[in-house]
């Protein structure tokens, strides 16, 4: 009997949310992400410390050490993906337009110099309104953009309005706010980070938006199963192998010829009613918010282990 994993490859492209190559390996997922959390994380096994030790031999300066340690192991992860990297820019730059666009054309350049075509790299970007601005400019020069911490329909609909290549809804910790705030535990359809998910993927298809969506941040399989049919999902090696465990069929939940049949009106946001939007969804504001702090703070922890060895 076939099992979970392999039933939703079916309907899904399966995305490793992972540093670990050899948890990679042992999936093989069509793409894999990575973000400051899951590169510290990595970068603090034994095992991958020589990637950090060749980005500080191959670089001077705690910035360009920094940019090193992430293509050292996006490369890394592309000879074991047939498929893209998501590599993040620094978390810090996520208000500041023209430094992200600056610091993504310096990681694209990495990734050319050794060899990779920019079409198997996505460059992580936070949803903020300054993010997307700078997605949208990237997405003109050919270097495709993965907007994440996004929480909020009307970062969705921003980003598919500037045409970004792919966007990544965080459900776990959507379903996390409002277990806490409802004192619930959603299960299945009832999932308010399922919920979002779902309405985003049914609107681009109900428009025509080019923009993939990838579900992120999953808390338990109920809530990757409830979303079979997304364009991606991008999962963490435990849960593929709860799914890999799990026996049974799945049924496809989302699909593009149901949505076109929805009752859906299309929406415009310039930069004061996206902000409005926005700030009115106490959620989305607090979640993208905690967010930003904890990768930068992931980067600076990550900054202290390079200093160790320069």
């Amino acid at each position: 009997m076939s099992n979970h994993l392999e039933n939703l490859s079916k309907y899904t492209t399966i995305v490793a949310d992972t540093g670990d190559f050899e948890s990679i390996k042992t999936f093989q997922p069509q793409d894999a992400t990575t973000n400051p959390s899951l590169i510290l994380k990595a970068a603090s096994q034994p095992e991958y410390a020589h990637l950090v030790d060749q980005a500080v031999k191959d670089n001077s300066g705690l910035e360009n050490i920094m940019d090193g340690i992430l293509i050292n192991f996006g490369l890394e992860i592309l000879k074991v993906v047939p498929g893209r990297v998501s590599t993040e820019v620094d978390a810090r730059l996520s208000f500041d337009t023209q430094g992200t666009i600056d610091k993504a054309c310096e990681l694209i350049k990495r990734y050319e110099s050794a060899g990779i075509d920019r079409s198997r790299v996505l460059i992580k970007i936070a949803s903020t309104w300054e993010g997307i601005k700078a997605a949208e400019v990237l997405e003109q020069q050919g270097i495709r953009c993965n907007l994440t911490l996004l929480f909020a329909f009307s970062q969705a609909v921003a980003c598919a309005e500037a045409k970004v290549q792919l966007i990544s809804p965080f459900v776990g910790r959507i379903y996390d706010w409002y277990k806490k705030e409802n004192n619930t535990d959603y299960q299945g359809a009832e999932d308010p980070g399922v919920q979002s998910v779902s309405k985003i993927y049914n609107y681009y298809k109900k428009f025509g938006y080019a923009t993939e969506v990838m579900g992120a941040s999953f808390r338990n399989a109920g809530q990757i199963t409830e979303l079979a049919g997304c364009d991606l999902l991008t999962i963490s090696p435990g849960l593929l192998e709860e799914l890999k465990s799990t026996e049974g069929s799945l049924e496809n939940k989302l699909c593009a010829e149901h949505a076109q049949s929805l009752d859906l009106t299309q929406i415009s946001l310039d930069e004061k009613a996206f902000r409005f939007d926005f700030n009115e969804d106490a959620m989305a504001t607090e979640k993208t918010a905690q967010g930003i702090r904890g990768f930068c703070a992931d980067i600076v922890k990550l900054e202290d282990l390079i200093k160790t060895k320069v």
